[in-house]
């Protein structure tokens, strides 16, 4: 569990308690898409999307909506796998949100899915990368789904040329304010800090965290455990010196199980 005086904008509990703030929401919204927005509807942190009960679900770190269009803000402090995918799978949970809220596939919102990352995504040394689709024998021509990647990348901060996003993108890569608005960022981050509420909820999370975590090692340890036995049978079956009853004894496993065990040798045999 990180400190909570060492928490910095970019940590996902930090960056989801400032981003309530709808004029910094809105501030960051405007400086990485050019756009600007009139009111947001709704910011929601953490937000778990699963349409149906069967499907894998996405927490997004920052869900927002306004009158025409969505967008999902993430926060990335190291580098991830295959992120073009994932963010192909974050796109397809905001449109079945949508949908399952009983909107006509007409009707669905302009989606941005953003990315705000410490480090390069893509390893071409660009501040912004902007992806788009477009005909395969008519490269001119834009096929307009109304959905929009946009990753920034703040190690390459000093390559930006607009003013607004080189102090931002600075900030997230140093930490170190540069401008009216990421002072304003970094003095609400320390305020956070100072909150007891906000220090207490984040202690909880970490908790439960810890906790969950402690339990799927212990599901882990004892599972690794429970292949152990079996292997350990199996490979004495396969050595038929011991009977069955003696196998159980020595490896601590149920007969019926050690018989299973034997039946499944002689069938592969």
């Amino acid at each position: 569990m990180k400190p909570i005086e060492k928490l910095t904008f970019t940590d996902d509990f930090m960056f989801g308690e400032i981003m309530k703030n709808e004029e910094i929401c809105k501030g960051v919204i405007e400086r990485l898409l050019h756009i600007k927005v009139e009111k947001l509807e709704l910011i929601t942190l953490q937000e778990t999307i699963a349409p149906y009960y069967e499907t894998r679900g996405v927490r997004f770190d920052v869900y927002v909506k306004d009158s025409d269009k969505v967008y999902d803000i993430e926060v990335q402090n190291k580098k991830f796998a295959e992120i073009e995918k994932r963010t192909r799978y974050y796109q397809s949970m905001i449109d079945m949100d949508l949908l399952a809220k009983g909107a006509n596939f007409k009707e669905l919102k302009e989606s941005y899915v953003i990315f705000i990352c410490k480090t390069d995504p893509f390893d071409l040394g660009e501040p912004c990368y902007k992806t788009k689709t477009v005909f395969e024998k008519h490269p001119e021509k834009i096929f307009d789904d109304k959905t929009h990647k946009v990753f920034y990348n703040a190690s390459a901060y000093k390559k930006e040329t607009d003013p607004e996003i080189y102090a931002f993108l600075q900030y997230i890569s140093t930490n170190i304010p540069e401008d009216d608005f990421t002072a304003g960022i970094f003095k609400s981050v320390e305020k956070a800090k100072e909150n007891e509420q906000f220090r207490s909820e984040y202690m909880r999370c970490n908790i439960h965290d810890f906790d969950i975590m402690e339990e799927g090692i212990s599901i882990g340890e004892e599972r690794g455990r429970s292949e152990a036995k079996l292997e350990a049978a199996r490979n004495m079956l396969a050595l038929n010196v011991l009977s069955h009853e003696q196998i159980a004894q020595v490896v601590e496993l149920p007969l019926e199980t050690v018989q299973q065990l034997a039946n499944e040798l002689q069938l592969k045999a």
